[in-house]
C-alpha cells in the first residue's frame, strides 16, 4: 500500500516531533526537540519559530486558555499564545537531572500526559508522567526506557502507549477512566518484530484506528483498534518519528521525521530526512484535546 508523499516543510529538523493541529490559528505545531523550538505552520503564511524554549522540547499542546502546555526538558511549561513563557517549568519530584520529557499528549478532559528518557537511554530510566488541570503532577508508572507515542480511542475509554526503548518492541493499551484519568487493564495490543523497525509516535483516526511511525522502519503502520494490521505505508525517510492528523477537515495526514545518528552518507541518501511531510491518507484524524490549565 502507498500514500502520496510531499514535502510540507523544507525543515530538516535533527529531531522533530509530535505534529498537532491548532484549530485556533489553523496551523499545525511541532518541535524540533534538540534545538528546543516550537513551530507554527500555515498554509497561507508557511513555517516560523513560535517558541526558543532555550532547552530540549518534547511536545508542544494546545491550551483551552490560550498557548501552549510544554513537555521540555527541565518540566512542564505553559506559554502564552506568541510563545512567550506564562508559567514554568514545573518539575515532577523525584525526576533525575539527567532525564528529559519526550512526546506528551492530551487527553479528553485536558490532563497532559508526557512521559521522559534518560540522556544515556539507559533501561528503566524514565517514567510516565500526568500534568492535571490545577496545576499538579501525577506519576502514572515508572520504568520506562524511552517514552513515546500516547493516544486516546474515540471517547477516551482506552489508552494507547509506546515505550520505543523495550527489548521487545510493543503498543500497549490499558482501559481508561475518563473521568480520573486511572488506568487499568494493561494489555499488549500490537508486538512487533525485528525487522520492522521501532515503534514511536501515533495517532488514532475517527474509526479508531491508530497510525505508528516505524523508526529505522521507513514506514508508517495503520493498525484496528483491535490491533489487527490495516495497511503498511512506506515514506522516503529512514527515521519517521512522528504522525498527527492536519487540515481545516483533519484529513491530512503530518509526519515528522529525523536525522538523528545519520553520518554524511546517509544524509546525501536521505534528502528528506528532517522534513515535514504530508499525505492524504482517505481518513480523518480527531480534533486534538487540549490542555486544561
Amino acid at each position: 500500500m502507498s500514500l502520496a508523499w510531499e514535502v510540507a516543510v523544507p525543515a530538516r529538523a535533527e529531531l522533530a516531533e509530535h505534529p498537532v493541529w491548532d484549530t485556533d490559528r489553523e496551523g499545525l505545531i511541532w518541535v524540533d526537540i534538540n534545538a528546543g523550538k516550537v513551530h507554527l505552520f500555515r498554509e497561507d503564511a508557511g513555517d516560523r519559530v513560535l517558541a526558543d524554549v532555550g532547552v530540549a522540547v518534547g511536545a508542544a499542546i494546545p491550551r483551552r486558555a490560550g498557548g501552549y502546555a510544554l513537555a521540555a526538558a527541565d518540566g512542564f511549561r505553559l506559554t502564552d499564545a506568541g510563545g512567550s513563557p506564562a508559567s514554568g517549568p514545573l518539575r515532577p519530584p523525584g525526576m533525575p537531572e539527567d532525564v528529559r520529557f519526550n512526546d506528551g499528549a492530551c487527553d479528553p478532559a485536558g490532563r497532559l500526559w508526557a512521559g521522559t528518557v534518560a540522556l544515556d537511554r539507559r533501561a528503566g530510566g524514565g517514567s510516565l508522567y500526568r500534568l492535571d488541570a490545577d496545576g499538579r503532577v501525577a506519576l502514572v508508572f515508572d520504568g520506562v526506557t524511552e517514552s513515546n507515542g500516547l493516544g486516546w480511542s474515540p471517547g477516551g475509554t482506552t489508552f494507547y502507549y509506546i515505550d520505543s526503548g523495550e527489548p521487545e518492541p510493543r503498543l500497549r493499551a490499558f482501559a481508561h477512566d475518563p473521568a480520573t484519568g486511572a488506568l487499568s487493564g494493561e494489555r499488549d495490543l500490537v508486538r512487533f518484530g525485528p525487522g520492522d523497525g521501532i515503534p514511536d509516535g501515533l495517532a488514532v483516526d475517527t474509526g479508531g484506528c491508530l497510525w505508528i511511525a516505524m523508526w529505522g522502519g521507513s514506514c508508517v503502520r495503520r493498525y484496528s483498534a483491535a490491533g489487527e494490521p490495516l495497511g503498511i505505508f512506506p515514506v522516503p525517510v529512514s527515521q519517521p518519528t512522528c504522525p498527527g492528523f492536519g487540515g481545516r477537515d483533519l484529513d491530512q495526514l503530518y509526519l515528522t521525521t529525523a536525522w538523528e545518528g545519520m553520518d554524511a552518507g546517509q544524509l546525501a541518501a536521505e534528502p528528506l530526512a528532517g522534513h515535514l511531510l504530508r499525505a492524504r491518507p482517505g481518513v480523518s484524524g480527531q480534533p486534538a484535546a487540549r490542555y486544561a490549565g
